[in-house]
């Protein structure tokens, strides 16, 4: 039996939407309604959440950002969240929400607000012990940078290619060749000891955010500035970023091999700062 799940929020709390039998990915529904904005993250201890808050917020910015004047029930979305993983049956959920540009009547639902659950499934091992490889896509960009679209998301779907961890994720150029973000991620590089990252035309991550305070409490210095494609020789080290991924070391991109070949020093230091931060920070979208 599967364990996708899809549901509508309504005043009444949460309501169980009919998946078909024929679709296996839940993807595919979203080729029936009106798409707008959405989040995906995951959960903790099985009903906890990172940062939910902050999620709610980037959601809310993005509508606006749309010229929207929908009005998110944060207490009622929040309690259908918590009521969504309550009763999910896997130990860890993927999470997907969306706020759509209109109701979802070829659902079978009035709601605007769709709330998706699959299986949670944590990145091998090899991703953070040995990096990943990630290359350009000059082809695709994100119109709204500071909105989290479905329809970039869309658009992204159908450009790329199977990811492997050869090619784990696929980075975005501006037109000067400065590299903004991955298409699912945030990226970071690493030279001297120093860690840069776009500071603008970029989607506003959660892991990111929480990255901008982190690194700097550790002593190290930070540059909120692009790295340009011709400097990738230069770094060390460099990562990406993101809820459902952590922080993921970068050992190629494209032909350039990046520092020895291997996660740095840098890279390792921050991402176990960031796991020891997840662990005092998650909590449930419902306090008890």
């Amino acid at each position: 039996m599967s364990s996708n799940r899809l549901y509508a929020v309504t005043d009444d709390g949460i309501e169980n939407l009919l998946i078909p039998q024929e679709i296996s990915e839940l993807t595919t529904l979203y080729a029936r309604v009106d798409l707008g904005v959405y989040t995906a993250l995951r959960t903790y201890d099985h009903i906890k959440f990172l940062e939910l808050d902050a999620h709610l917020d980037r959601t809310e910015k993005s509508m606006a950002l749309l010229g929207w004047d929908y009005k998110l029930d944060r207490d009622r979305f929040k309690h259908a969240l918590h009521t969504a993983v309550s009763s999910y049956p896997e130990q860890e959920a993927r999470v997907r929400y969306d706020v759509l540009s209109r109701p979802a009547q070829s659902l079978n639902s009035d709601s605007r607000e769709l709330i998706a659950l699959t299986p949670f499934k944590p990145e091998p091992k090899a991703v953070y012990t040995q990096g990943v490889g990630t290359d350009f896509v000059p082809s695709l960009v994100r119109y709204k940078p500071l909105a989290k679209t479905a329809e970039f998301a869309e658009r992204r779907s159908r450009m790329l290619p199977t990811r492997s961890q050869a090619h784990y994720e696929y980075l975005l150029l501006d037109e000067d060749d400065n590299i903004l973000e991955g298409t699912l991620t945030n990226f970071w590089g690493v030279r001297d000891g120093q860690v840069w990252t776009a500071g603008k035309d970029v989607l506003e991550g959660i892991t990111r955010k929480i990255l901008l305070d982190l690194i700097p409490s550790m002593g190290i210095r930070l540059h909120e500035e692009a790295i340009n494609r011709r400097d990738l020789p230069l770094l060390d080290e460099a990562f990406l970023s993101g809820s459902s991924r952590a922080v993921v070391p970068v050992v190629r991109i494209a032909s350039y091999e990046i520092g020895d070949g291997r996660p740095g020093p840098a890279t390792r230091q921050i991402l176990r700062a960031y796991q020891e931060y997840v662990r005092l920070h998650t909590a449930p979208a419902v306090p008890f």
